[in-house]
Order: structure tokens, then C-alpha cells, then sequence
């Protein structure tokens, strides 16, 4: 056998995926889809927002949340968070993860009631990042 590594076609990524989903339907014997991406206006302008989108066993993933600096501290964070528990409950979600680096919301989402799973400190580069579940 000869082994080389390449770079990736978009069609070869394309068939990854199709294996790895395959796979994964050995193991996952239901599918949820849906995603949430809500945001708060002020006068037109976006001043916070989150975005989230389903995963495997019932697991929504949370890959985006933000306020504007002039705009925290004023319970915005927490009407997004709860807003798409709510969302994500209607979706059939039992479990929300997300994740998080030091300077970003690591205190806000323990005090939204969500856990911390794991996290790892990189001392060359000087941050931290954390691993929050939340069940629902």
C-alpha cells in the first residue's frame, strides 16, 4: 500500500462527510435539525445577537453570543440566553453546550446555571478556554 497525504478536493470533503455521516447513524438513531439566530435591535442597529444550530442526541450548539460593550451589563445577554433555552426546548434539545475563552462570558454563564466540562490553558499564547453543558 502507498500512503501520501493530499490537499482535499471540495468533492472529497464532500465525500468525508458522507462517510462520517454514515458512521455516525450506526450510532445515532434520530436526527435533529434546526438552528436559532436571534438578535436584539436598538434604533435599527444590531446590538446583540446569538447563534445556535442542533447537533447528535438532542445537543444544541451554541457557536455564537454578543453584546455591544456600550449595552452589557443590562440584562441583554440574559434575554438571549433565555429566549433560546426556550427555542431550543420547542426543537427538542435536552442539552445545550457551548464554549468560551477567559476574557469572554465565562462568569456570565455560570451564573446563567450552565456547567463547566472541561477547559485547557495555553501559557504560550496566554488564554484559557472553557467548555460549558447546560441540561434543559
Amino acid at each position: 500500500m502507498e500512503t501520501k497525504i493530499i490537499d482535499l478536493t471540495d468533492l472529497q470533503i464532500e465525500e468525508l462527510e458522507t462517510a462520517l455521516d454514515n458512521y455516525d447513524r450506526t450510532h445515532i438513531t434520530y436526527k435533529l435539525d434546526g438552528t436559532i439566530s436571534i438578535g436584539i435591535l436598538d434604533n435599527g442597529a444590531l446590538i446583540a445577537g446569538l447563534d445556535a444550530c442542533m447537533t447528535a442526541f438532542k445537543i444544541l450548539y451554541v457557536s455564537t453570543v454578543w453584546v455591544d460593550e456600550k449595552f452589557r451589563l443590562k440584562g441583554l445577554g440574559k434575554m438571549l440566553i433565555e429566549e433560546m433555552e426556550r427555542r431550543a426546548k420547542l426543537l427538542g434539545a435536552n442539552t445545550i453546550r457551548l464554549d468560551t475563552f477567559d476574557w469572554q462570558g465565562k462568569e456570565f454563564y455560570l451564573a446563567m446555571g450552565y456547567e463547566i466540562v472541561g477547559k485547557y490553558k495555553n501559557e504560550i499564547d496566554h488564554y484559557e478556554e472553557y467548555f460549558f453543558l447546560k441540561r434543559i
